[in-house]
């Protein structure tokens, strides 16, 4: 996933989450704020966030790489900026059932989204 395909800065986080809307599963939950019109013909961006008490910096980043590539694959069609949280039991579930089972469940997330 490029860079600037990603949120970065901590300004950009904020505001998704101040301003955007949300929905959660069992392991994530995904905000999503629309940007305005001189922002229209960009892409989407994602940002990751996962807590600490998720695991070590290994399991972190390897999690937020997964999510990355997932999302890479199949991104929406909004240009709106994203971010995904991760919740408590997501790597031991990707570890147990693998990388599709990671991928539907991102799928069911941007689902309810798109409710």
């Amino acid at each position: 996933m490029q860079r600037r395909h990603r949120l970065s800065r901590s300004r950009d986080f904020d505001a998704v989450y101040r301003r955007g809307r949300s929905v959660s599963t069992r392991y994530l939950v995904l905000y999503w704020f629309a940007r305005g019109e001189d922002d229209a013909g960009s892409a989407s961006r994602l940002g990751v966030a996962v807590p600490r008490s998720i695991g070590g910096s290994v399991v972190r980043n390897r999690i937020k790489r997964q999510l990355r590539e997932v999302w890479r694959a199949r991104p929406p069609e909004a240009p709106n900026d994203y971010v995904l949280v991760v919740r408590p039991g997501l790597p031991e579930a990707v570890e147990a059932r693998g990388f599709d089972w990671l991928t539907e469940r991102v799928g069911e997330v941007l689902g309810k989204a798109a409710a």
